[in-house]
């Protein structure tokens, strides 16, 4: 079924039947999930959550042709492949709920493993003498995804975001502004030179930098499409970020603390080997849930 063959009835239809006719539209446009998005997005034109959503297909519930016409419009912008948090323009990640849109990187569910890491490291982490508690630093935060959840699970740290991005900063600050945890700081300024004064004192890094090589090409048309360029290409090798991440963190941690790094599956081996070229200890790779590696960690 063809996004313009969904076309809402002239009288009132039942959840389920329009549930069931979206799912078998993004179903033929190759979408995985289908279910879950065809009961996201009429939950979002409704106003109530997914779970409600599955109550009203059960209890064969009425929509009105405007709420029908309203859900059809969203589901061929889905069925075309825009992002789904694009269309609502909210995107869970771990406890929050961030606004996102063009020019910002959807935050994705395995980075929320990866952000767990440095949330860990915070917790262990022992305050310097002076100080009100441990100190992390976000380096390219764009939504502020990571940042936020360090600064709401571990309330105790201070955390400073890094943002160079005039695209995605629109996007960081109204974030920030709607999670307003007293204990996160935003800064938009190039990772290179940020933070000068917090040399030496800080107890965690992480970063989730871009990393795809500049030659390579996504397969998802959602992130090849709609995802910024400036949050996905990393040089020839995908790494030229992540180089600056290392001299940077190197600069901002004190002895013995902890970085921690989002990278592509295949390049774990080449993230420790540059770690450990320079100077750090300890390097280590670390899967995902779906058993891929996702993650680097490395003692300063």
């Amino acid at each position: 079924m063809t996004p313009e063959e969904l076309r809402p009835w002239p009288t009132p239809v039942t959840v389920r039947a329009l549930r069931d006719q979206i799912i078998g539209t993004l179903e033929g446009a190759g979408i995985d999930g289908a279910d879950v998005d065809a009961e996201l997005l009429i939950g979002h034109v409704l106003g109530v959550s997914r779970g409600r959503v599955q109550s009203l297909v059960v209890t064969d519930a009425a929509l009105t042709t405007e709420q029908s016409a309203s859900v059809t419009e969203l589901v061929t912008r889905r069925a075309a492949r825009e992002p789904l948090q694009h269309i609502t323009g909210r995107a869970p990640f771990r406890q929050l709920e961030l606004a996102v849109g063009p020019g910002v990187f959807v935050p994705r569910p395995e980075t929320e493993q990866v952000a767990q890491f440095a949330i860990d490291a915070l917790w262990q982490a022992v305050a310097a003498p002076g100080t009100d508690g441990p100190l992390g630093v976000d380096l390219g935060t764009g939504s502020g995804a990571i940042a936020l959840a360090m600064a709401t699970e571990v309330p105790h740290a201070t955390i400073v975001a890094v943002e160079n991005s005039s695209e995605a900063y629109p996007w960081t600050e109204r974030n920030f502004a709607e999670v307003a945890a007293p204990n996160a700081r935003l800064v938009f300024a190039d990772l290179a030179d940020a933070l000068g004064e917090l040399d030496g004192s800080v107890d965690v890094v992480i970063s989730n930098p871009p990393y795809i090589p500049a030659a390579a090409i996504p397969r998802d048309p959602e992130v090849r499409l709609f995802d910024p360029a400036h949050a996905l290409y990393g040089g020839e090798d995908g790494l030229e970020v992540v180089r600056a991440v290392s001299r940077t963190a190197m600069r901002l941690l004190h002895p013995g603390g902890v970085l921690v790094l989002e990278h592509g599956e295949l390049q774990g081996a080449e993230i420790r080997a540059l770690l450990t070229a320079d100077g750090w200890r300890a390097a280590a790779t670390h899967p995902d849930y779906t058993t891929r590696d996702r993650a680097t960690t490395a003692l300063r």
